[in-house]
């Protein structure tokens, strides 16, 4: 299966310092893959510089067979790669409503603004109970649902999730990874970066472990979640 996204020995640096050392990775079309890793290992390090938002010293991104690399945030997103940003970054002054309307400025997502807007509110009724309401008056769990819909709006076919379960509460970790499953089962490539190795491996098709700015392992979600140097460094066991 050829790659839709295929990072190839990507470096950044942060002044003198190296963030991301001849990373390389690969995500086929319709798959969920997970990055995994410790806190400070790169991995939105590695998200910022897929989205333009850092730009990488050396290697290619290619998006569905185009090099990216370098490119402005808006250009990657009119691409087709969405992001759903640690901490959720919605607009609070702006209503619900209106912080989805500024998800659909990419030029293909426009005409599908309504239909768009209709399959959000579905896939999240607490959204459309609230949508005058502010966004900086939402939990933090309603923050990140409203986070994920203001990404589709733009109609992308790659998502980048940084951090998704970051401060939220058991119970609506497990609804925002139910949440990225179903987004994949209806087609949508995920590209998922979580410091919560059990749950972001147990539904990922492939996985890869970043340490200090490096790929250290890689392998299917079961596999990954079976290596002893994953079990003892990640999950305590």
């Amino acid at each position: 299966m050829s790659a839709l996204l295929h990072v190839d020995r990507l470096d950044l640096f942060y002044g003198d310092a190296q963030a991301l050392d001849g990373v390389s990775l690969e995500i086929a079309a319709g798959e969920i893959v997970a990055i995994v890793g410790a806190n400070g290992a790169g991995k939105s390090s590695l998200i910022r510089t897929i989205h333009g938002i850092e730009k990488p010293a050396h290697g290619s991104i290619r998006f569905d067979g185009v090099d990216i690399a370098g490119w402005p945030s808006f250009r990657v997103c009119e691409a087709g790669i969405g992001h759903v940003a640690e901490g959720r970054q919605v607009f609070p002054n702006l209503s619900v409503l209106e912080n989805l309307e500024m998800g659909a400025t990419p030029r293909r997502a426009r005409a599908l603004e309504k239909q768009t807007l209709d399959r959000v509110f579905a896939l999240f009724p607490r959204l459309s109970e609230r949508r005058r309401q502010a966004a900086g008056t939402l939990s933090g769990g309603e923050q990140q649902m409203l986070a994920i819909g203001r990404c589709l709006m733009g109609q992308p076919r790659l998502i980048m999730f940084d951090e998704p379960s970051l401060g939220l509460a058991p119970t609506i970790v497990q609804e925002v990874f139910r949440i990225v499953r179903r987004l994949n089962e209806e087609g949508l490539t995920i590209l998922l970066v979580e410091q919560n190795v059990m749950a972001s491996l147990k539904i990922a098709h492939r996985g890869y472990v970043l340490e200090n700015g490096r790929i250290e392992l890689s392998g299917t979600g079961g596999e990954l979640l079976s290596d002893d140097r994953v079990r003892q460094a990640y999950l305590g066991l």
